[in-house]
C-alpha cells in the first residue's frame, strides 16, 4: 500500500510540474500589456483547464485502449477528432459559458478553431510522447530485472547440476580405491595419489564458470588413470587428444559424466571384451569429443538411447551454457556405445 501511494505521489507530482510549466509559458503567451494582470491569470488558468480535458481523454483513454495495443486505424481518427472536438469546446466554453462560471469578465475566444487545435495538437502529442516514453523505460526495466532473474536462475540452476556430480563421481573412485587396498594390490598408492589430484581440482580448480580447457584434460586423465587401477590387462582403454588446447576454456566438469558412464556401463560385467576409447579432436572453431566402449552386461539396465541421471545433468548444461553451439548424439547396437559431442566457438 505504501508503495502504491508513493507511487500515486508521483506521479501527481509530475503532472503538477507539467501544468505549472505550460501555465508559466501560456501566461507569458497570453499576456497583452506590459504588466501581467489578474484577468491574465484567469484567463490562462481557463484556457488550460479547457486544454486538459482533450489531453486527459487521449492519455487515459485512447493511448491504453488503442495506442499502446498497436490499434493505430482507430487511434488516429479518434485521436483528431479529440483534437477537434476540445477544440470547438474551448471556443464554445469562452464565448457561451464562462458567463455562467465568471459573470463580469466577459471573456472572449481570442483565437480561431485551427489556432486552439494547434494548442491541443502541441499539448496532446506532447504528453503523448512523455507517456510512450514512460512506458518503454518502464518496460525496459522490466526486460532488464527478467534478464538478471532468468540468469540468477540458471546460475543456481548450473551451480545445482554441478554439485550433482562431485559426490557421485566421489563415490565410485572410492569404491574403486577400496577395492585396491583389500586386494593388498601396489597400485592403491597411486590411486589415492590420482583422487587427490582429482578433488584439488574439482573443490579449488571448478569454482569459475569456465576453466582451462588443458586442466580439464588433465583432470579427465587422472580418472581415466584411477579407472586402468580397477581394470584387468586385458582391458583396451585409450584417451587420445588431437591438437592444441591453447587458451580455449570451457565448463568444469562437463565431460565426465559421458567418460563416466563408458566405464560404468561398459567394462564393469564384461572383462573379457571390455575397451573405452576417449578422443578429443581440437579444431580452431570447435572441439569434438567421441566416446566408444562396449556393452556390458549392465547396460541392459539402461535405455539404449542413453537416458539417465548423468546424461540428463550433461544434456541440460550443454543447453544452458552452450545454446545453439553444441550437438549431443548417443547411439548404440547390440555391441556397443558411441557418444558425439561438439561444441562449437570454444
Amino acid at each position: 500500500m505504501k508503495m502504491i501511494n508513493k507511487k500515486l505521489l508521483l506521479q501527481l507530482a509530475e503532472h503538477f510540474i507539467f501544468w505549472l510549466a505550460a501555465f508559466g509559458i501560456q501566461l507569458k503567451l497570453f499576456t497583452t500589456s506590459s504588466e501581467i494582470l489578474k484577468v491574465d491569470y484567469i484567463y490562462t488558468f481557463l484556457f488550460l483547464i479547457t486544454i486538459s480535458f482533450g489531453v486527459y481523454c487521449n492519455l487515459l483513454l485512447l493511448v491504453p485502449r488503442f495506442l499502446q495495443k498497436a490499434k493505430y486505424w482507430f487511434y488516429i481518427p479518434l485521436f483528431l477528432f479529440n483534437i477537434a472536438f476540445w477544440s470547438w469546446f474551448n471556443i464554445l466554453f469562452f464565448d457561451k459559458l464562462v458567463d455562467y462560471v465568471l459573470p463580469g469578465y466577459y471573456f472572449i475566444s481570442y483565437y480561431s478553431f485551427i489556432d486552439i487545435c494547434c494548442f491541443v495538437l502541441a499539448f496532446t502529442g506532447m504528453t503523448t510522447l512523455l507517456k510512450m516514453a514512460r512506458s518503454w523505460f518502464l518496460l525496459a526495466e522490466t526486460d532488464k530485472k527478467l534478464a538478471q532473474m532468468r540468469q540468477l536462475q540458471a546460475s543456481t540452476e548450473l551451480t545445482a547440476l554441478r554439485a550433482q556430480i562431485n559426490p557421485h563421481f566421489l563415490f565410485n573412485s572410492l569404491n574403486s580405491i577400496y577395492s585396491l587396498v583389500l586386494s593388498r594390490s601396489e597400485k592403491a598408492a597411486g590411486a589415492v595419489l590420482r583422487l587427490s589430484d582429482i578433488l584439488r581440482y574439482t573443490i579449488y580448480d571448478t569454482r569459475d564458470d569456465f576453466v582451462p580447457l588443458q586442466k580439464e584434460l588433465t583432470y579427465l586423465n587422472d580418472y581415466i588413470e584411477l579407472q586402468r587401477f580397477r581394470s584387468g590387462p586385458e582391458t583396451r582403454i585409450n584417451f587420445n587428444i588431437e591438437g592444441e588446447t591453447g587458451l580455449r576454456k570451457v565448463a568444469p566438469l562437463l565431460f565426465i559424466p559421458l567418460v563416466e558412464n563408458a566405464f560404468k556401463h561398459g567394462i564393469k560385467g564384461d572383462t573379457e571384451n571390455a575397451f573405452v576409447d576417449v578422443d578429443f579432436s581440437i579444431k580452431e572453431d570447435y572441439l569434438c569429443l567421441t566416446i566408444l566402449n562396449n556393452r556390458g552386461v549392465v547396460a541392459e539396465t539402461i535405455i539404449a538411447e542413453g537416458n539417465g541421471v548423468g546424461l540428463d545433468n550433461v544434456r541440460r548444461r550443454l543447453e544452458l551454457i552452450y545454446p545453439g553451439k553444441h550437438a549431443l548424439d548417443i547411439s548404440s547396437d547390440e555391441k556397443q556405445f558411441n557418444v558425439k559431442l561438439t561444441i562449437q566457438d570454444l
